[in-house]
């Protein structure tokens, strides 16, 4: 069901060319701060969404559509921005507020949810704890995601090429960690797996 064949109804990848250019990693991040201010203030109205959404699913066992399709846009909008501030890619991420769960396709960095029929009522209570196993993975492949950009910082710094393998495992770490949220924040009941892919 999504790119990377797992079958999981959320989606995360990127789609862009491991060739960055040398001056990249120095200024990136100076480019991008517009975009993490709107991804700073679209954060924070997700965080007051969120707390609408548990008793939606608490009380009447769904999200309303517009209401997902929000949160699923503050996500895709944060991961544009996070590839690029990382120079994972070249080309800017586009000030994109599309309200749809499916990626529009405008941007190489992507991001989809499908949407879900119905909820489980009583799930929200304890998903924070049930995903708590994903919460110690994830700490370590963080720190671990941490040596790996300082490496990438060199490599295309001196080559002018994001090592494709480094670069995969950054892209999987963000998909993992999107969907342990998906299925904290009430998007998704589906435990999400073990896996980078």
């Amino acid at each position: 069901m999504d790119a990377t064949g797992s079958g999981y109804p959320v989606r995360l990848d990127l789609a862009a060319p491991l060739t960055v250019a040398r001056w990249r990693p120095l200024v990136n991040w100076i480019l991008a701060i517009p975009q993490f201010i709107i991804a700073a203030g679209l954060s924070y109205l997700r965080r007051a969404l969120l707390i609408v959404s548990f008793f939606m699913v608490l009380f009447t066992e769904q999200i309303p559509e517009q209401l997902f399709n929000v949160l699923v846009m503050s996500y895709r909008y944060d991961w544009r921005v996070k590839s690029y501030g990382l120079w994972m890619r070249e080309s800017y991420p586009p000030f994109n507020f599309n309200l749809v769960s499916s990626d529009d396709g405008v941007d190489p960095a992507s991001l989809s949810v499908v949407y879900p029929a119905k909820l489980t009522r009583w799930m929200p209570l304890v998903k924070w704890f049930l995903a708590i196993p994903h919460y110690f993975v994830l700490i370590f492949l963080y720190v671990a995601s941490v040596f790996v950009v300082i490496v990438a910082f060199f490599a295309v710094l001196f080559t002018g090429n994001y090592p494709a393998g480094m670069r995969d495992f950054l892209v999987g770490v963000t998909r993992w960690a999107m969907r342990v949220r998906a299925y904290v924040g009430f998007l998704r009941d589906e435990y999400p797996p073990f896996s980078l892919t």
